[in-house]
């Protein structure tokens, strides 16, 4: 098997000028190659899709269920995307979807236990993938990348908070 290319780099890799644009289009390629790699084993290897495992991990953190609504504002997706592959888990046994108790025209999405088993196999998969692509950062690169990341994601906030007044 021949190795995948590279992922090009553009400007000789070089930050220059417009540092802040090239440093945005870098984690941008990072997070499309990561992204991509992912839901490629997850239809080769399960069968799945990267929005199936998004909701099937949302659920697995929240035992007693959500709402499609809930689903819909934690994943940052419209309530017709939810209710698609919310369809398509139940169809396939990994989801139940019953009223809501408290509002009958609302209805609560839960893990059934054989997706809970699937998610658990889903999961373990995805560290060891995740583990694997990262390989090429040592642990002091990873927590400098990752406080680093950590203030570029404050910095967003303010910015957003800034625009809004």
């Amino acid at each position: 098997m021949t190795p995948a290319p590279a992922i090009p780099e553009k400007h000789d890799g070089e930050l220059g000028d417009r540092s802040s644009v090239r440093l945005w289009l870098r984690l941008l390629s990072c997070t499309m190659a990561i992204e991509k790699q992912v839901q490629r084993r997850l239809a080769a290897q399960f069968d799945t899709t990267l929005p199936r495992f998004d909701v099937m991990a949302a659920l697995d953190r929240r035992g007693e269920g959500m709402t499609k609504s809930e689903l819909s504002r934690a994943l940052l997706v419209s309530n017709g995307n939810v209710t698609a592959i919310v369809r398509k888990l139940a169809q396939s046994g990994h989801v139940s979807v019953a009223p809501l108790p408290s509002d009958r025209r609302a209805s609560v999405v839960r893990l059934t236990p054989a997706g809970r088993h699937h998610f658990a196999a889903l999961a373990s998969a995805h560290h060891d993938w995740i583990d694997e692509l990262l390989a090429g950062l040592a642990g002091p690169e990873r927590r400098t990348l990752f406080q680093a990341l950590g203030r570029l994601k404050q910095s967003l906030e303010d910015a957003q908070r800034k625009a809004a007044q």
